[in-house]
């Protein structure tokens, strides 16, 4: 990668991963719903499977996903409808901590998975790394770019997730958590409906 391109890489890092979306959404919620050190797991499947995704997609599948239409369709819908089941979940999760019906935060791994189900993810993926994955020193540049993401994806990760558990302390009724969780997944729903527009 250019010395010269860094910067508007980390514009775009910054852009898209300190801005609400479903990960920082779903984050959120399990941090007032659960608490930060519950969510750690989740908060490191996101931060550490996003960059392993566009390493992937850098090196391998961009490509393959750019030149099959329904490829990407498939992954849009099935992705959108994923992401709408997970706002389901958060509208209908119980108190703090609570088990109900199994509640419990997001495991390392179903959180890695879920970045490739993640329309927004796709789309962050493929944009990055056709502006700077260099066909030359593809590995370098791919490495570079993930790199980059996961630094930034850390502290976005944890930034999301504390405030999800520092609004928990607001959120002392379950008349005010009910309102938060479905503040959380109108946002959820509202992010599926902008990524099926485009």
């Amino acid at each position: 990668m250019m010395l010269d391109t860094f910067p508007a890489l980390l514009a775009l890092a910054v852009a898209t991963l300190f801005t609400p979306g479903p990960n920082n959404a779903m984050l959120a919620a399990s941090g007032a719903n659960f608490g930060f050190r519950q969510t750690v797991p989740h908060l490191l499947g996101v931060a550490l499977g996003f960059p392993l995704m566009l390493l992937i997609v850098g090196l391998a599948l961009g490509g393959i996903f750019q030149a099959s239409a329904l490829l990407r369709e498939g992954l849009r819908w099935g992705g959108a409808a994923m992401l709408l089941w997970i706002a389901w979940k958060i509208a209908r999760s119980g108190g703090i901590g609570s088990k109900a019906e199994g509640a419990h935060p997001m495991r390392f791994h179903q959180a890695v998975a879920f970045q490739w189900v993640n329309p927004k993810a796709w789309s962050m993926a493929v944009a990055a790394t056709s502006q700077f994955v260099l066909p030359e020193t593809p590995l370098i540049t791919a490495a570079a770019v993930a790199a980059t993401f996961m630094m930034l994806g850390l502290s976005s990760s944890a930034t999301w997730t504390y405030a999800g558990q520092a609004i928990a302390r607001w959120l002392t009724t379950a008349q005010r958590l009910r309102a938060f969780n479905l503040v959380m997944a109108g946002l959820i729903a509202l992010s599926v409906v902008e990524l099926v527009r485009h």
